[in-house]
Order: structure tokens, then sequence, then C-alpha cells
């Protein structure tokens, strides 16, 4: 793709010039003079690029190029869609179900040993929280049980689409799955899934998971069947990131 195709001279500045991760930008008044563009059309340009995590914009220190992430800019617009329609939430969820069950032999495969441990332990929080008086939800442990078991796949498009999904079920999808019997399924098929990757059983644990995400498909609408919905609260629109 030609880079003549990008609205945004700071972008086609860093592409023409190849410049690398941690290497710094010209002055914003530099850039202004060689690329014959208003200091005021820089800073925007520079302040969008910081927001899509493409540069570092430090005091003093300059703007720094940062190495390519693709969640900066999948979270920001997952949280505008929330923001602007909560069906959105829905959506999201099955690109993401669909993610997760096309990669996951290719991604469970590159687990290593400590990556095993790290899982039963993530396992072993959660179970604990739940039988915790009074229960907690363990979301951070949820989190990171997904995350981990795709965390050595290097497609930087699926590291940054799972992570937006995790900030849009922060912001949303939580109010849905707020019932006990719940969670205990839910971890039930993680500890299954986490099980069966340890002893290499790779289509156990797929099977695990399509019906753990058949059980995520299914309990959105069963709570608002009962009435819950009412209940939820519209996620703000806050356009930061974790």
């Amino acid at each position: 793709m030609s880079d003549s195709l990008i609205d945004a001279d700071i972008l086609r500045y860093i592409i023409e010039h190849q410049v690398k991760p941690g290497e710094r930008l010209p002055t914003i008044s530099e850039l202004s003079t060689e690329l014959d563009v208003s200091v005021s059309k820089i800073r925007e340009e520079l302040e969008v690029a910081r927001a899509l995590g493409f540069v570092q914009i430090k005091p003093r220190t300059g703007t720094q190029v940062q190495a390519f992430d693709f969640g900066p800019a999948a979270k920001l617009s997952v949280l505008y869609a929330l923001g602007l329609d909560r069906s959105y939430f829905h959506d999201f969820s099955q690109l993401r179900i669909g993610i997760e069950l096309y990669f996951w032999h290719e991604a469970v495969a590159l687990l290593g040993p400590d990556d095993i441990a790290h899982l039963r332990q993530v396992v072993s929080c959660a179970f604990d929280k739940l039988n915790h008086v009074p229960i907690e939800v363990p979301f951070k442990e949820h989190r990171d049980l997904h995350l981990t078991f795709f965390k050595h796949l290097s497609n930087p498009f699926v590291q940054g689409l799972l992570e937006a999904y995790w900030v849009a079920y922060q912001a949303f999808g939580l109010a849905f799955f707020t019932e006990l019997s719940y969670h205990r399924q839910v971890w039930g098929y993680h500890e299954r899934m986490v099980e069966c990757v340890a002893r290499g059983d790779l289509d156990g644990g797929h099977q695990a998971l399509a019906e753990h995400m058949t059980l995520l498909r299914r309990m959105p609408v069963d709570a608002e069947a009962n009435g819950a919905s009412s209940n939820i609260p519209k996620p703000g629109i806050y356009l930061g990131f974790e």
C-alpha cells in the first residue's frame, strides 16, 4: 500500500523516513518547516498519533516513535462504539469468540511449563475468590487466563483485538454476568481448558473453549429475559486506556 493513502503528515513522515521504534522525531517547529504544515496541525496530528499508540510524547524529551501496537486503536474504537450503542458489545464479543476458536491450536502449542503453572495459579485464585465471603468476581483472573493462552501468538492484530475485548468487557459485559452459578460454570470450563493443554490434549481444550463460548452467547439473552438489563448502567464514554 502506498503511504500516500495515509491522510496524516506525521504518519507519512515516520513511514517515509523509516523512523524506528525508540527514535525521536524532530521538534514540532522543525516538522512544521520540513513538511510545510502549520504548527497547530502538527500538534493535532501528534496528539492523534499518541492516542493511537504510535508515538510517545514526553515533556523536555520530545516525541518518540513506538513499536506498532494495535491495542490502543482497537480499545479507543470499541469504547467509542459502546458509548454510541451498547449492542455493539454483542457484535464485538462474536468477533472475539471467532478469534479465540480459530487461533486456539496455534496459540496454546506455544505455551511452556511456566505458562501452565501460571494458568493453574490463576484458576486457583479465581476459585478462592468465588468461595470467599463476600464473593469476589474474578475479573482480573478471567482476563489474565484468556490473554495468557494467546500471549505467545505473534500477531499484533489478534493481540490488539483480544486486549480491546477485555476493556469492553470491563466497561459493559460485567453487568450481564452476575450470578454465582454462571461464574462457577465458567471457571469449571477454564480448569478443563488448562488441564487439557497441560497434558497435550489441544483438541480437548478447544472443545472446552467452544462449550464455554456457547455459555457466553446464551447468558446475555437470559439476563435480559430475567429483567437484569434494566439495572445495567450505560458505560461512560471514557476514551482512556488501561
